[in-house]
């Protein structure tokens, strides 16, 4: 039967459209990217949490943002390579539905965490003698409560939405994974009202969250210029502002790609979308936490 127009109630996920003779190439270098992220970050976690001298707000932070990413890519690369390996494409709608809420919850709870790590970042520069007193071990807690929270209870309305779509036409979803614009494309009544949805409810997120970290270096750059510690707290915040531009420069280049297909080809939407799930948590460990003399010997003494 035609994979394309299937009376089954499966999905089928295409791959790469386009770029279906590179598909072993592809997955070669998506499994090295998801290979490097689980050790990379896993070595992050797995330090954090045997050494006791690691417990600081800032390493818990590491430690939301490594578990963020481990879930971020594996909710997505698993079955992505199966797709270009394999070819085991089909995908039940249970399945394709619970992966897109893992995968647009995840990157919604990065971006919490990112927010997160600016406010630390300023509370240790601008006002250090009160470092402890503000960011307790339960007030990280509760940030990191918040930050899921706020995730979830964003992607339970889209995930309603989607859910309850019709799907009586072809079931060949033009992606690697279950990508909300690529899944909402399929149905039969009109996706208006989710895509709307998705698009003010990201934009807010990563509105918000961008401009208060932009607020938050404003008030650390007016503290530290014209002072001795200016150059150390440059360097300690230019690790963070490196993971920040990873995450969300290829995202809003990957959202707006979506928003307005007509500006690049579909392989290319495909592939960048890939690459927004792949590359932070990939690079995150390396320019983030394994920077850190203290992650390093503590790696070391595991080793």
């Amino acid at each position: 039967p035609d994979p394309f127009n299937t009376s089954s109630s499966s999905f089928i996920l295409t791959g790469v459209p386009g770029l279906e003779s590179f598909h072993t190439y592809l997955g070669i270098l998506f499994c090295s990217a998801y290979i490097l992220a689980v050790v990379g970050n896993g070595a992050v976690l797995l330090v954090l949490g045997l050494d006791q001298a690691l417990q600081s707000p800032s390493h818990l932070l590491l430690a939301m943002l490594a578990l963020t990413d481990v879930l971020m890519v594996t909710s997505a690369v698993p079955k992505m390579l199966s797709v270009l390996w394999l070819g085991s494409a089909e995908i039940s709608p249970v399945s394709c539905f619970v992966q897109m809420f893992l995968v647009h919850s995840s990157t919604a709870a990065e971006s919490g965490v990112l927010l997160a790590m600016a406010a630390d970042r300023y509370v240790a520069v601008c006002h250090p003698l009160r470092y402890h007193t503000v960011l307790s071990s339960r007030a990280v807690a509760q940030v990191g409560l918040a930050v899921v929270l706020r995730a979830v209870l964003a992607m339970v309305p889209l995930a309603g939405m989607v859910t309850a779509l019709p799907y009586c036409g072809s079931r060949a979803v033009p992606h690697s994974y279950c990508e909300h614009m690529a899944v909402t494309s399929l149905a039969c009544a009109s996706p208006g009202p989710s895509r709307l949805y998705s698009l003010v409810c990201s934009s807010l997120i990563v509105g918000i969250d961008l401009a208060l970290i932009a607020v938050s270096y404003g008030m650390i750059l007016r503290a530290v210029l014209g002072k001795e510690s200016c150059r150390k707290a440059l360097s300690t915040c230019g690790c963070h502002l490196s993971v920040v531009l990873l995450f969300y420069i290829p995202g809003i280049v990957s959202v707006f790609c979506q928003h307005f297909p007509g500006s690049v080809s579909v392989s290319t939407q495909v592939l960048l979308a890939d690459l927004y799930l792949t590359l932070p948590a990939l690079l995150n460990p390396l320019v983030y936490s394994l920077r850190s003399r203290q992650i390093r010997r503590a790696l070391l003494r595991v080793l």
